[in-house]
């Protein structure tokens, strides 16, 4: 079975991805921003102090694992942030700390964690159906919107880079998932539990190969446009 890395693995889909992974006999380190007792107990290798934010944080999780001997065969990085905001109104601050978190994120960490990964290897990052050009008919979200887009350009660049290697990426976008990031998302959904959202992202990292790499894909299995 493979050794997975789930980032931001505290609560939500994350921790979701983690559980099912280790259930099914995957070899799973959650980091976390705290801890998580509740997957150590598991069995669940967890790493806290894990801080996207934070170069320090980031290279320490690197030199944390590379003297373990970890050789990576996923990463998931789930770590994200969601605020809303309008035109009119906007907090140049909040939207700072949103690309800092969604967008520098996930670049921060695979760049840090490259030297882990090998010819076969498959990187996840979670972003959203938000962060789509051609998808936005509405407007709005200014901070989660630009975050968002600027992950999938992450998502993209990194597929061009990694690629050379054998490695594979894909940039997820999980659906609408009940968890504590949506509960002030306006409008009605038919919301998934983050245990459905996992199992569909889990399905296309297992189904990610060089032919769709570099591509955005729904939990559902549907490409989404960029």
């Amino acid at each position: 079975m493979a050794t997975v890395l789930v980032v931001g693995a505290d609560r939500g889909i994350a921790h979701s991805i983690s559980r099912l992974l280790h259930e099914r006999g995957d070899t799973v380190i959650a980091a976390c921003l705290a801890g998580n007792d509740e997957l150590a107990s598991l069995g669940v290798t967890v790493v806290g102090d894990v801080d996207v934010t934070s170069q320090v944080s980031v290279d320490a999780l690197a030199a944390k694992l590379t003297a373990d001997g970890t050789d990576l065969d996923v990463i998931y990085h789930v770590a994200g942030v969601l605020g809303l905001d309008e035109l009119g109104s906007l907090d140049y601050g909040e939207v700072r700390r949103q690309f800092e978190i969604n967008t520098l994120g996930p670049l921060r960490t695979i760049e840090a964690l490259r030297g882990l990964l090998h010819d076969g290897s498959k990187v996840g990052i979670v972003t959203s159906r938000v962060g789509s050009l051609a998808d936005n008919g509405s407007g709005g979200m200014y901070a989660y919107r630009i975050s968002k887009a600027g992950a999938n350009m992450v998502a993209l660049n990194l597929h061009h880079d990694l690629s050379k290697r054998g490695i594979s990426v894909l940039a997820l976008h999980p659906g609408m998932v009940a968890t504590a990031l949506t509960k002030d998302y306006p409008g009605n959904f038919d919301y998934l539990t983050p245990d459905q959202a996992a199992t569909g992202l889990i399905r296309d990292i297992d189904q990610l190969t060089p032919a769709n790499s570099g591509r955005f894909q729904h939990s559902n299995g549907e490409f989404l446009p960029w």
